[in-house]
C-alpha cells in the first residue's frame, strides 16, 4: 500500500506494538505501510526498560524526548536525558535508550530507512539493562533471539495519551 496523500494521525490513536521485553513501539505509519525513506515512531519505556539492543547504523538518527526521563548510552557514554532534550547520532554512533525516573518515558525516533544492516556491539553499560548482545553481530535475528524466544510482538493498547 502506498501513501500518496497527506494525512494526520494523533499519537494517542496510533497503533502500538508490545514485545515480551523492551519498549512499546507506537507506529505513525498506517497499517500495512512502511515508508521507503524515513522511519518515524515513538517508543515508550518504563524505568529500567531498554528500547532494544545497543547498536549502530550507517546513517544518522535523531531523537527527541517527549516526556519523562531516560538514559541514552552513546558510544559507551551514559547521558541522562529529560523532556525536550534532543539527541543527534551521526552515522556509525553506537546507542540505545533505557527508561529512567519514576514513570514512563516517550522518545520520538527519526531515521533513514536505508536497508543497510545494523551492527550490534557488546557493551558492558548496556548489558546492565539487558540491552547488549553477548556476541557482536550484524544480524537482528541473532541480536534479538533471546527476546523473541519469550514470545512474539503483538498489538497492544496504546500506552500514551497526549490529549
Amino acid at each position: 500500500m502506498a501513501i500518496d496523500e497527506p494525512f494526520v494521525i494523533n499519537l494517542a490513536d496510533a497503533p502500538a506494538i508490545g514485545a515480551p521485553r523492551g519498549a512499546t513501539f507506537i507506529r505513525l505509519e498506517p497499517d500495512g505501510v512502511t515508508w521507503p525513506d524515513t522511519g518515524v515512531n515513538v517508543q515508550v519505556m518504563e524505568p529500567g526498560e531498554p528500547n532494544g539492543r545497543y547498536h549502530s547504523e550507517p546513517v544518522q538518527e535523531d531523537f527527541l524526548v517527549l516526556y519523562g526521563e531516560c538514559i541514552a548510552i552513546v558510544n559507551d557514554e551514559e547521558r541522562a536525558l529529560h523532556q525536550w532534550d534532543f539527541l543527534h547520532c551521526p552515522a556509525g554512533s553506537e546507542h540505545i535508550f533505557v527508561g529512567a525516573g519514576d514513570g514512563p518515558c516517550a522518545v520520538l525516533m527519526i531515521g533513514s530507512r536505508r536497508q543497510d544492516a545494523c551492527h550490534y556491539a557488546v557493551n558492558e553499560k548496556a548489558a546492565k539493562y539487558d540491552a547488549s548482545v553477548s556476541n557482536e553481530t550484524d544480524s537482528s535475528a541473532e541480536a534479538y533471539a533471546d527476546w523473541r524466544a519469550e514470545g512474539a510482538d503483538a498489538q497492544v493498547t496504546n500506552p500514551w495519551s497526549f490529549r
